[in-house]
């Protein structure tokens, strides 16, 4: 590049002096006249004369574009989102749920620090909306320092709370935090549970739906929000609050143009400050050093309080130098890294001075730090990085932090400023690129012997887990001995991980991406955001396939298909699942391809195409049972019972949750366990056998509660609130219903919300409100639609009939039974068939069409009877009875009344018994 220009330069140079000379040359020849003076003597030797100004203009045309290439830095292109459908990596930023410890290295600001306050106060007084504060200036001058120092005067303002957030806009080695990535990890910092945190395939939708969800998050809040090392307004404008009352202060090495925010540039410091700020740190006493002395250093570190703390700090640890002794030391090496702007010259030679005066052991390891992918560390990775001891990472870090090299945060993490990170990278090029490949390599290998760990805490009992391979086997970890530690853990080390995941893939280290990616697979399915686990599962197909590793292409699609059915994307599940199976199937991988079929039956259950779901889940359990899996038969034989269900096959439902109970039980399993004991409650519930079903609700929740999985917790009490509505306690229903749903919105979980809506729903109906029944069933009904869940449609139709029927909506209401029935034929469905002929024979009834009315009710009699369903069978006797008994067939009435009684009775639905016996009651006498 350089060469290409100084040959530009050369050819218009020399073409400037050619033209020149050749316009001389004309000019002289055809001027008549004499030149008067000196002026004569150029024109009577014009060819010298105009040599000499060509030679010039050659001169200055130079000067004019050295000037340029020295004062025009490349400037690094803004952030921009990724397209949703590649293999990209996914990131994660670290949010600081407080401030950053306040620094001793502050000096003055007095003048900035007061036009911050002053414009905060009078936007308050005022009751105005806070104005976004851009703190900007050049890199090394304190910006971080002074933003950090703002918050902590300003913090009493804001009691809601204070964030601080890096947003990587110039950090080496790292790209920009994308918006969407940021507002996951303020959200997730502010308490909002991964399932409510907006997820999908388009960037810019999800990042429009995260915006508004996290303006909504500190509406109303007073709060304060630090948004450090920012690359551009774009990238940190989806960030913004959208409450008058939070205040924003930005840091940026960049000027951002905004018309709503306040600038506050901040400069080098003063020379007097400065060197008040270097005689603080440096614990001598002013009459001990030379004044002059003192100005040639600040002067050297250019002014800035990064370069003087760091420089104050190396004759403070050195008791026998004096300051002379230090501006020689410095003046030597200010060459060393001529490659930096003029700007940044001093503050590297600091950098380089430190490093020089430490031994060649740390010097190695502040090497390898530069080399590290992600934001922060502690002893255990900066171990692995420098292939050494924990102990021994312990003493490095620590001389390095005592050295001013490294920044210690809360928790014992340690991080380099980004001034640091870029000489510590500097430095570590010089060895080459396999020096940064092996680096890579020992950080990936201690994160998945870490992982391995805490993965044992986080996964079901029972499953498989994978011993660590290579030398992850022998690497020293953290102590992480419960559920809660490893959760914890794996949060605060989310961001890093995909760091590292990224520069393994940028490094072509595909075996280890795929391992890497494997490994948080199972965080990642507890904890979100499921879109960055898609991104992640897809890097790792693509990995596989650079290497041909089909088992790992299988094993990454059975993942992506998961965590797609999480997000209730089924069809890109099923055609991400399919194609696992397919893969196993050509490597002979049958533990695998069972699993895939397992998740592939699921996903067909949920948008209730039985047949299939059936069908994968008995091939599931075949393969489970002939390799001995037993979590996986319990697995199998637990979601093939709730399709039995589904399909109104009660027995077949019980038998198959029964033996996978046990299993579970075997196993220790209590996740399984409470899964079976919900699902053979929902049947049991179907069977009238309410007891029976209430008690296992309560033993599901109690477990639920014990993981505590709010999920699963929200839907044992749904079911609960059925039971308790079918046995009279309307109250108690409602309570339940109304818990669920506040744990499924919280949560984010649609489908769980949409089953709460449309039982409360059922609820106002019973208790005559039948517009807000309308309004919850269409509200129900649109979120299953939305969803693809036929069978939750099939559901709200029926029960909109019966609402729309009480509103003297006949037609309507016939119209919702007609839809209602072909969905549930259609499903297999026949118990809620039988449910929803009842309610149309009872709307026929009540207006007097007594032939067709019966007709359903019979229809509704021989399903009920059919698949053992007593609740539809009592309520298809009673509408035959009723009808009778209208008709005046008192005797043939009676017959079918009675037997209806009899089967309330024993179901324990005491409001219908009670119901039919006042009306069986003989008339009292006189």
């Amino acid at each position: 590049m350089r060469l290409r220009r100084g040959i530009t330069v050369a050819v218009v140079a020399a073409g400037g002096a050619v033209t020149t000379m050749l316009v001389g040359l004309v000019t002289n020849a055809v001027s008549e006249s004499e030149w008067p003076g000196w002026l004569g003597w150029l024109q009577r030797h014009a060819w010298f004369s105009f040599a000499v100004l060509g030679a010039a203009m050659v001169g200055l045309a130079v000067l004019l574009a050295a000037l340029s290439e020295s004062g025009t830095p490349e400037r690094p292109a803004d952030p921009t989102p990724r397209p949703g459908g590649g293999a990209e990596p996914p990131g994660a930023a670290l949010v600081l749920r407080s401030l950053p410890r306040d620094t001793t290295a502050f000096t003055d600001r007095s003048a900035e620090l007061e036009a911050l306050v002053r414009s905060v106060r009078n936007s308050q007084e005022r009751g105005e909306a806070l104005p976004v504060h851009v703190i900007d200036g050049m890199p090394g001058v304190g910006k971080t320092t002074f933003a950090v120092h703002a918050g902590h005067v300003l913090a009493e303002r804001f009691p809601d709370g204070q964030l601080f957030v890096n947003l990587n806009g110039h950090t080496t080695g790292r790209p920009p935090v994308q918006a969407t990535e940021a507002l996951a990890s303020l959200l997730a910092a502010t308490g909002v549970p991964a399932q409510r945190i907006p997820v999908g395939d388009d960037l810019g939708a999800v990042t429009e739906a995260r915006a508004a969800m996290w303006r909504s998050q500190l509406a109303d809040k007073k709060a304060l929000l630090i948004l450090d090392n920012a690359a551009s307004y774009r990238q940190l404008e989806p960030l913004l609050p959208g409450g008058s009352g939070c205040l924003v202060l930005v840091t940026s090495r960049r000027r951002l143009a905004a018309y709503e925010e306040v600038v506050l540039p901040v400069g080098a410091l003063p020379p007097e400050h400065a060197i008040d700020l270097f005689v603080r740190l440096s614990g001598r006493p002013a009459a001990s050093l030379d004044r002059v002395v003192l100005e040639q250093l600040v002067a050297l570190c250019g002014y800035l309080p990064l370069g003087v703390s760091l420089l104050a700090a190396r004759l403070r640890h050195h008791p026998s130098w004096g300051a002379e002794d230090l501006r020689t030391r410095l003046a030597a090496t200010r060459d060393r890294l001529g490659e930096l702007r003029a700007g940044e010259r001093g503050v590297a030679a600091t950098f380089s001075l430190s490093y020089q005066d430490l031994a060649p052991e740390r010097q190695h390891f502040f090497r390898c730090l530069g080399l590290y992918p992600g934001t922060d560390l502690d002893v255990f990775s900066g171990a692995a990085l420098g292939s050494v001891s924990v102990a021994v990472a312990r003493e490095q870090l620590d001389v390095l932090y005592d050295a001013h090299l490294i920044d210690e945060h809360p928790g014992s993490r340690f991080r380099l400023h980004d001034l640091l990170r870029d000489y510590a990278r500097s430095l570590a090029d010089e060895g080459g690129d396999m020096e940064a490949v092996q680096a890579v390599q020992r950080v990936c290998t201690y994160y998945l012997a870490a992982l391995a760990v805490a993965n044992r805490h986080i996964g079901r009992s029972g499953a498989a887990s994978p011993p660590p391979r290579g030398g992850a086997a022998q690497v020293e970890t953290p102590p992480v001995e419960s559920r809660t530690a490893a959760l914890r853990w794996l949060e605060d080390e989310r961001s890093n991980v995909l760091a590292c995941i990224r520069r393994a893939n940028d490094l072509a280290l595909h075996e280890l991406v795929i391992r890497m990616a494997a490994a948080m697979a199972p965080f990642l399915r507890q904890a979100g955001p499921w879109d960055q686990a898609v991104g992640l599962h897809r890097t790792a197909a693509e990995a596989a396939r650079h290497t041909g590793n089909r088992r790992a292409l299988a094993d990454a699609l059975a993942e992506l298909g998961v965590v797609r059915r999480f997000m209730a994307s089924y069809p890109e599940a099923i055609e991400a699942l399919n194609e696992a199976v397919a893969e196993y199937e050509a490597v002979g991988e049958k533990r695998g391809k069972a699993d895939a079929l397992n998740q592939v039956g699921i996903v067909r259950y949920m948008i209730a195409d039985n047949d299939a779901s059936a069908r994968a889940q008995v091939d599931a359990l075949e393969l489970y049972r002939e390799l001995g899996d037993r979590l996986g038969q319990a697995n199998a034989l637990a979601d093939l019972g709730m399709v039995r269900r589904q399909t109104s096959r009660f027995d077949a439902a019980v038998e198959a949750q029964t033996e996978a109970l046990s299993i579970y039980r075997e196993l220790g399993d209590r996740y399984g366990e409470a899964n079976s004991l919900r699902d053979l409650g929902i049947v049991h519930c179907l069977l009238g056998d309410y007891q029976l079903a209430a008690q296992h609700h309560h033993e599901a929740f109690d477990i639920y509660r014990e993981l505590n999985d709010r999920v699963h917790q929200a839907y044992a009490l749904n079911e609960l609130g059925v039971v308790r509505r079918l046995t009279g306690d309307l109250p108690g229903a409602r309570e339940a219903h109304s818990r669920a749903l506040e744990y499924f919105t919280e949560l984010g979980e649609r489908f769980g919300r949409a089953n709460s809506i449309r039982h409360l729903g059922v609820l106002d109906r019973m208790d005559g409100n039948v517009t807000g029944a309308v309004q919850l069933l269409n509200d129900a009904l649109g979120s299953y639609r939305d969803l693809g869940s036929r069978g939750g449609e099939a559901a709200s139709l029926g029960e909109l009939g019966v609402a729309r029927g009480d509103a003297g909506e006949r037609d309507g209401a016939v119209e919702s039974f007609r839809r209602s029935l072909e969905i549930l034929r259609e499903l297999g469905d026949r118990c809620g068939e039988a449910e929803v002929l009842n309610h149309w024979g009872t709307l026929l009834r009540s207006c007097g069409d007594w032939a067709p009315a019966r007709a359903l009710f019979e229809q509704a009699l021989g399903l009920a009877r059919d698949i053992r369903c007593p609740l539809e069978k009592a309520r298809a006797l009673e509408g035959i009875g009723r009808g009778d008994w209208t008709a005046g067939e008192r005797a043939r009435a009676e017959e079918s009344l009675r037997a209806a009684l009899d089967e309330y009775r024993r179901l324990g639905v005491g409001g219908a018994a009670d119901a039919l016996e006042r009306l069986l009651a003989p008339p009292r006498a006189g």
